[in-house]
């Protein structure tokens, strides 16, 4: 463990990744995990300086604070080795979701994603999120912003407390298009949590995101 340890705790998986985005841009900082905790809270875990976890946290922070994400936040300088083995949490599959909610980055992702220039250096590259409580409006939303412009589908994303996210990829106007479609139809279906779109998105997000 370097000199400090972040913590950034966010509710709402899409407010978590556009802050993730947004801290990881910020300062030269690792992400150790995102773990997950029901509806109510999707912990950043992040080491670094303390400068920089405490510049990174203060990005984050801002960006969930503006999308409702009600982001609660702290820097622990040096870390007790102790205090790390409840801290950093083991592989974990949720019975209920039948999904990981201990999520880690992608082995050597960070550094691959870094070097290409056809992922996240590409300018005209983006990640859109559409996050909804209940699954018959985002099954909605996400047909209505596939059929508007040329996007892939690359993962859906459970919280529990009926907060389902899918994330999409392509080019920037594309994946703009596609949200702006899709966050339209959720209306009377369910309840539009927040919907996104990550232009150029950061090594550490795309790390913890499928290829």
């Amino acid at each position: 463990m370097t000199n400090a340890l972040g913590l950034l705790e966010i509710r709402g998986f899409t407010p978590a990744m556009a802050a993730l985005d947004a801290l990881d841009k910020a300062a030269s900082v690792e992400v150790l995990q995102v773990e997950l905790n029901d509806f109510y809270g999707v912990v950043i875990k992040l080491t670094g300086s303390v400068s920089d976890v405490a510049a990174a946290i203060d990005a984050g922070e801002q960006v969930a604070a503006a999308m409702g994400g009600q982001p609660v936040a702290t820097v622990i300088n040096r870390p007790d080795e102790r205090a790390l083995t409840a801290i950093q949490s083991p592989p974990e599959v949720s019975p209920l979701i039948q999904q990981a909610v201990v999520i880690q980055p992608r082995a050597a992702a960070r550094e691959t994603e870094r070097k290409e220039s056809t992922v996240s250096d590409n300018p005209s590259f983006a990640l859109g999120l559409i996050e909804t409580q209940g699954f018959t409006a985002v099954f909605e939303a996400i047909d209505s912003a596939c059929k508007a412009a040329n996007v892939e589908v690359l993962c859906k994303e459970k919280l529990g407390g009926g907060y389902v996210t899918v994330v999409i990829k392509g080019d920037v106007a594309a994946v703009k298009a596609a949200v702006e479609a899709g966050q339209a139809k959720v209306g009377a279906l369910g309840k539009l949590i927040a919907a996104h779109v990550i232009a150029r998105p950061s090594a550490g997000v795309l790390s913890l995101l499928p290829k």
